[in-house]
């Protein structure tokens, strides 16, 4: 009886997740804006950390649990990227990601 429950609270998850992302998907293809692209980027990333979590409840493997926190933190440098690019409206020019030189 309990695994049955369970595995219906799983499904039914998945569902969700699959429902969410298609929402999220929506969103960054209508904008209006970059910025609500972005937020809608960040959460089709936290939807990625839940299917994970949920593919380790499934799978009953921790791996998923790693690939879960990479996801989060790759998705969380992403948006505070982004949100620097927005703020900034443009990359600076000739940026080689080293420290630049003084100009004479």
């Amino acid at each position: 009886m309990t695994d049955m429950i369970f595995d219906t609270v799983l499904a039914a998850s998945a569902v969700l997740l699959a429902a969410a992302a298609i929402a999220a998907g929506a969103r960054i293809v209508r904008g209006p804006s970059a910025a609500d692209r972005v937020i809608a980027l960040d959460m089709l990333g936290l939807l990625g950390v839940a299917a994970a979590g949920l593919a380790a409840l499934v799978a009953g493997s921790t791996a998923f649990l790693d690939v879960a926190l990479g996801v989060a933190l790759v998705g969380f440098l992403a948006t505070v990227a982004f949100a620097g690019y927005i703020a900034r409206g443009t990359i600076p020019a000739g940026h080689s990601g080293t420290a630049a030189e003084p100009e004479p």
